[in-house]
Protein backbone atom coordinates (compact mmCIF):
# COMPACT_ATOMS: atom_id res chain seq x y z
CA UNK A 1 0.00 0.00 0.00
CA UNK A 2 1.48 3.75 -0.71
CA UNK A 3 2.07 5.72 1.72
CA UNK A 4 0.04 8.62 1.72
CA UNK A 5 1.58 11.45 3.48
CA UNK A 6 0.47 14.44 0.93
CA UNK A 7 -1.82 16.58 3.35
CA UNK A 8 0.68 15.75 6.77
CA UNK A 9 1.77 18.89 8.95
CA UNK A 10 4.82 16.94 10.03
CA UNK A 11 7.45 19.59 12.86
CA UNK A 12 11.15 19.04 13.63
CA UNK A 13 12.16 21.01 16.39
CA UNK A 14 16.23 20.99 16.73
CA UNK A 15 19.08 23.31 17.54
CA UNK A 16 20.70 21.77 14.49
CA UNK A 17 20.64 23.13 11.69
CA UNK A 18 21.83 20.24 9.82
CA UNK A 19 19.40 17.54 11.25
CA UNK A 20 16.76 20.30 10.45
CA UNK A 21 17.42 20.33 6.73
CA UNK A 22 17.82 16.47 7.00
CA UNK A 23 14.53 16.11 8.16
CA UNK A 24 12.81 18.35 6.41
CA UNK A 25 14.50 17.25 3.02
CA UNK A 26 12.98 13.29 3.84
CA UNK A 27 10.42 14.63 4.78
CA UNK A 28 9.23 16.54 1.69
CA UNK A 29 10.49 13.89 -0.15
CA UNK A 30 7.29 12.18 1.39
CA UNK A 31 5.36 14.73 0.75
CA UNK A 32 5.19 16.01 4.24
CA UNK A 33 4.47 19.51 4.61
CA UNK A 34 7.81 20.35 7.45
CA UNK A 35 7.45 22.83 9.97
CA UNK A 36 10.66 23.78 11.25
CA UNK A 37 12.20 25.17 15.05
CA UNK A 38 14.91 25.93 16.35
CA UNK A 39 13.96 25.32 20.01
CA UNK A 40 11.02 24.60 22.39
CA UNK A 41 9.79 28.23 22.37
CA UNK A 42 9.82 28.52 18.72
CA UNK A 43 8.19 25.29 18.57
CA UNK A 44 5.48 25.88 20.75
CA UNK A 45 4.00 29.64 19.12
CA UNK A 46 4.18 27.75 15.75
CA UNK A 47 2.23 24.14 16.84
CA UNK A 48 -0.18 27.24 17.51
CA UNK A 49 -0.15 28.66 14.32
CA UNK A 50 0.57 25.44 12.59
CA UNK A 51 -1.39 22.71 14.17
CA UNK A 52 0.85 19.86 13.44
CA UNK A 53 0.02 15.92 13.30
CA UNK A 54 3.01 15.01 14.55
CA UNK A 55 6.19 16.58 16.49
CA UNK A 56 10.09 15.44 16.53
CA UNK A 57 11.63 16.77 19.08
CA UNK A 58 15.59 16.83 20.03
CA UNK A 59 15.65 16.54 23.90
CA UNK A 60 19.27 18.12 23.95
CA UNK A 61 17.94 22.10 23.15
CA UNK A 62 18.96 25.27 24.63
CA UNK A 63 16.41 27.20 26.73
CA UNK A 64 13.72 24.80 26.88
CA UNK A 65 15.25 20.89 26.09
CA UNK A 66 13.40 18.41 24.44
CA UNK A 67 11.45 16.90 27.57
CA UNK A 68 10.14 19.83 28.90
CA UNK A 69 8.76 20.97 25.64
CA UNK A 70 7.00 17.30 25.12
CA UNK A 71 5.74 17.74 28.49
CA UNK A 72 4.09 21.30 27.54
CA UNK A 73 2.66 19.79 24.51
CA UNK A 74 0.78 16.96 26.09
CA UNK A 75 -0.47 19.22 29.05
CA UNK A 76 -2.13 21.46 26.55
CA UNK A 77 -5.65 19.35 26.37
CA UNK A 78 -5.47 20.66 22.80
CA UNK A 79 -2.26 19.37 21.43
CA UNK A 80 -1.96 16.12 24.27
CA UNK A 81 -3.34 13.63 21.60
CA UNK A 82 -0.68 15.00 18.80
CA UNK A 83 2.15 12.41 18.72
CA UNK A 84 5.77 13.56 20.02
CA UNK A 85 8.68 11.78 18.97
CA UNK A 86 11.88 12.15 20.90
CA UNK A 87 15.04 12.56 19.01
CA UNK A 88 18.22 12.40 20.95
CA UNK A 89 22.30 10.88 20.26
CA UNK A 90 22.26 8.81 23.39
CA UNK A 91 20.21 5.78 23.10
CA UNK A 92 20.41 5.46 26.93
CA UNK A 93 17.45 3.67 28.94
CA UNK A 94 17.28 6.67 31.19
CA UNK A 95 16.47 9.07 28.73
CA UNK A 96 14.19 6.47 27.37
CA UNK A 97 11.89 6.29 30.54
CA UNK A 98 12.13 9.97 30.95
CA UNK A 99 10.67 10.84 27.23
CA UNK A 100 8.08 7.96 28.55
CA UNK A 101 7.37 9.75 31.67
CA UNK A 102 6.84 13.50 30.07
CA UNK A 103 4.22 11.57 27.38
CA UNK A 104 6.59 10.99 24.29
CA UNK A 105 5.00 8.32 22.30
CA UNK A 106 8.28 7.16 20.72
CA UNK A 107 12.02 7.49 20.75
CA UNK A 108 14.34 7.67 17.79
CA UNK A 109 17.98 7.86 18.17
CA UNK A 110 20.11 9.90 15.90
CA UNK A 111 21.42 9.97 13.30
CA UNK A 112 17.90 8.38 12.07
CA UNK A 113 16.72 6.57 9.08
CA UNK A 114 14.37 7.90 6.44
CA UNK A 115 12.49 4.82 7.36
CA UNK A 116 12.84 5.50 11.03
CA UNK A 117 10.94 8.83 10.45
CA UNK A 118 8.55 7.36 8.13
CA UNK A 119 7.75 4.56 10.21
CA UNK A 120 7.38 6.85 13.37
CA UNK A 121 4.69 9.05 11.32
CA UNK A 122 3.08 5.84 9.85
CA UNK A 123 2.91 4.00 13.24
CA UNK A 124 1.42 7.48 14.86
CA UNK A 125 -0.46 9.08 11.84
CA UNK A 126 -3.79 7.73 10.84
CA UNK A 127 -3.36 8.70 6.80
Amino acid sequence: MEDNFESLKVMVIDDSKTIRRTAETLLKKAGCSVITATDGFDALSKIADTQPNIIFVDIMMPRLDGYQTCALIKNNSTYKSTPVIMLSSKDGLFDKAKGRIVGSDQYLTKPFSKEELLGAIREHVTT
